[in-house]
């Protein structure tokens, strides 16, 4: 099935949320490849009980450093981009796979749908239909809530998406070379492994609205000023993309 690339960074009760999410609620038998920043928290004990795929650093490599080097051992051919702050949603897979299956060439770029919760910040979301009140850390996480009340939440398939959960061929991941390290240590990689994929003529950028994953919301980064860090990576991120491409990454996402 699927070989599901997931980088974290001593961010151990989110990852626990994400893979028992993804055992629980996958019609598929799916790979989990962790990559392991650091693992002070005791993420790589935790990784090592469970049997799960990994690769390690002694340190925070950054999100494409850690997604290259999980992408060394995906044992299918298709590739899912992952953060270790998701909740897999049931029928997540299915959905992607119903999807894959009306293509018949490799050069394709599918993502789920983000939810989120409710109090966090909405420019994760396209629509406030899309923000759900289930707490917003693991300490409150209302699962059975969350469950119970899929089926209120608005979401639609839409064009033009670089989010994740993302699902593409391995060939065309190794055609690219997988994501750009000078984006370290995340910030503009996302779109400029987009930009990539364009220029090999890939077209299907397509957010599929019945694949749900919650996203607690960047919980790694908030553990040290949330705000002022996102803002100076993306910024710091774009100015890369702006050299390299020649196009703003605001310009790409909409065009």
């Amino acid at each position: 099935m699927f070989s599901i690339l997931i980088p974290s960074y001593n961010n151990i009760e989110y990852l626990k949320i994400c893979i028992n999410s993804i055992n629980k609620n996958s019609k598929f038998k799916h790979q989990i490849i962790v990559h392991i920043n650091e693992g002070i928290d005791g993420t790589l004990e935790y990784v090592e009980k469970n049997k799960l795929d990994y690769t390690y650093s002694k340190y925070n490599i950054g999100m494409p450093s850690a997604l290259n080097k999980a992408s060394k051992l995906a044992k299918f051919e298709h590739i899912i981009i992952s953060h270790d702050d998701f909740y897999y949603c049931p029928g997540w897979d299915s959905e992607l796979l119903d999807e894959l299956r009306k293509i018949k060439h490799k050069k394709y770029y599918l993502s789920g749908t983000m939810i989120g919760p409710a109090s966090n910040p909405k420019e994760h979301y396209r629509d406030s239909s899309r923000e759900i009140d289930v707490g917003d850390t693991y300490k409150n996480f209302n699962e059975k809530k969350l469950l119970s009340n899929l089926e209120k939440i608005s979401t639609y398939n839409f064009q033009g998406t670089t989010k994740h959960p993302a699902l593409i061929h391995k060939d065309m991941w190794e055609k690219v070379g997988g994501w750009s390290e000078e984006f370290f240590p995340t910030g503009g990689d996302d779109s400029d492994f987009n930009m990539k994929l364009w220029r090999e003529n890939v077209r299907i950028f397509k957010g599929l609205g019945k694949s749900i994953v919650l996203h607690f919301g960047s919980i790694t980064l908030r553990k040290r000023n949330l705000n002022n860090q996102k803002n100076e990576l993306g910024s710091r991120g774009s100015k890369i993309f702006h050299l390299k491409w020649g196009i703003s990454v605001k310009f790409f996402r909409k065009y």
